[in-house]
């Protein structure tokens, strides 16, 4: 059989292809920023009681067997060699100092939070009730919390000043605000923003799939301390992490850390954030959902709740943070 090019007629009255009929190309999910979902999720869950119990036992326990365990090595130790036992001894007694110091500095940070949260609490109650004396007496609070730090010796000395002149509340705390915390909230926004732009390079340039969860939730860590430590309410270990979970837990219940693309387009604009990477935009989105945390974490760390006038912008925020990582063009 002789091989060669084959003909293959076609009819000339065969419909053609129906494009509307074709199968439709489904939509590519948006970024959702699920780092920092997935790190809001971990901080804000409550354990159960059973697991409350069980690490409450399980440290007990270990803590008795460590605490025995050193005691019969130091006394057997004195038993066999008094001076090098003495030694031993001595170091144990500095450990547990040391471990005391901790533990009052931990419960000195807590106390300074609920300081500041009573102070907060205050606040609305006098402005709620137009109360001037309330608002006064909150004032002087105030002032006294910050007494000893050398960076608000200026603003204290100014509102000390012309506190006689306000006889309304609101615009009593205001004061407060213009003179002594203003300058806290723009240092407290610049932590805020460069938590923002952490996230979002890590998480834009980082393929590793935890990577961005533990970086998402180890920034906001560091940047609600550092808020905290700005406001003046040191948080310690223990402090931190009541803090982080207390503004998680709003976060969640609000659904606030839910939506990030939404804050975004109105900085990036609704074509170009559809035209980022899936990496790139999910760094993006992370990077507003954690100036999201961190305005929220000003207002659970500050000393008075913010008026309209110096509530921060979390768009402001966001494009500040992330003005460098993007360009419109």
């Amino acid at each position: 059989m002789a091989k060669g090019p084959v003909l293959i007629d076609l009819d000339d009255d065969e419909p053609a292809a129906d494009v509307a009929q074709a199968v439709p190309v489904p939509d590519i999910v948006p970024p959702q920023g699920q780092a920092m979902q997935s790190a809001a999720r971990l901080a804000a869950r409550k354990p159960s009681a059973l697991a409350r119990w069980f690490w409450g036992l399980a440290l007990s326990v270990v803590g008795a067997a460590i605490s025995v365990a050193a005691w019969d090595f130091a006394t057997s130790l004195v038993a066999r060699t008094p001076v090098l036992g003495w030694i031993v001894a001595g170091l144990l007694a500095a450990l547990v100092l040391v471990v005391v110091i901790i533990a009052l500095r931990e419960l000195a940070a807590l106390g300074r939070l609920s300081r500041v949260d009573g102070m907060r609490r205050a606040a609305d109650i006098a402005l709620a009730d137009e109360d001037l004396a309330q608002a006064r007496a909150v004032t002087h609070r105030i002032i006294a919390f910050y007494k000893g730090r050398e960076d608000t010796r200026w603003g204290r000395e100014r509102l000390s000043e012309r506190m006689g002149e306000q006889f309304d509340a609101e615009a009593l705390l205001n004061l407060a605000e213009d003179e002594l915390l203003a300058p806290l909230d723009a240092a407290a926004s610049r932590e805020v923003e460069a938590a923002a732009r952490q996230v979002a390079t890590v998480t834009a340039l980082v393929p590793l799939a935890l990577a961005d969860v533990v970086t998402a939730l180890a920034a906001s860590l560091r940047m609600i301390r550092r808020i905290a430590e700005i406001y003046g309410g040191w948080a310690g270990t223990l402090g931190s992490w009541r803090l982080t979970r207390a503004v998680f837990v709003h976060l969640v219940a609000t659904g606030a850390v839910a939506v990030g693309d939404d804050l975004l387009e109105p900085v990036l604009g609704g074509s170009v954030l559809s035209k980022l990477s899936r990496r790139f935009g999910e760094g993006l989105v992370n990077g507003a959902l954690s100036a999201r945390v961190g305005v929220a974490a000003m207002e659970v760390c500050r000393p008075l709740p913010f008026s309209k006038r110096h509530k921060p912008s979390t768009r402001g925020i966001i494009k500040r943070a992330l003005q460098g990582l993007f360009s419109k063009g």
